[in-house]
């Protein structure tokens, strides 16, 4: 597998996995799926947004980018996506992990996540076996797309 810096011809393929977890409702809190325009303009604002490249075909990536402004301007914030099919072989451990090393080359001091929702069982395993604390949890606070609430947690790391 091949970790790179996004490229445009990467859009259609990157744009797929973001809707792809957006369309889940499970992990992501965004509800409309982008439009090619507005996924070209989202990936390209970001801090960075890398891909994971399997066989030559893009099968996961991650944007970086602030977590928030001014005096809290120095915490990152990462989103992460793999497809489908290819899930279980480590692509996103590898996306983790590389995210936190461009983080840190990038000039952030720690990585901060928001919202990690208590379903997503791979990720909290993935996160804590990498090292991030959990500073708590927002009871109910995501909206499943069945209308039920599930708690979710927020992440740090420091670089």
């Amino acid at each position: 597998m091949i970790l790179r810096e996004y490229q445009q011809k990467d859009l259609p393929a990157v744009t797929a996995i973001w809707n792809e977890v957006v369309a889940d409702g499970l992990y992501f809190p965004q509800e409309s799926e982008l439009s090619a325009a507005q996924a070209e303009i989202f990936f390209a604002e970001q801090t960075r947004t890398q891909v994971a490249e399997l066989a030559g075909e893009v099968v996961g990536f991650y944007i970086l980018h602030p977590n928030s402004i001014g005096r809290i301007g120095h915490v990152g914030n990462a989103s992460y996506g793999v497809k489908r099919d290819v899930k279980g072989q480590k692509i996103g451990e590898q996306l983790v992990r590389d995210s936190l090393k461009v983080a840190k080359a990038s000039g952030f001091q720690l990585m901060q996540f928001n919202a990690v929702v208590a379903n997503n069982a791979g990720a909290i395993h993935l996160y804590e076996k990498i090292g991030f604390q959990k500073a708590g949890a927002v009871p109910q606070g995501f909206r499943l797309p069945s209308g039920e609430f599930e708690d979710y947690f927020i992440y740090y790391y420091v670089l």
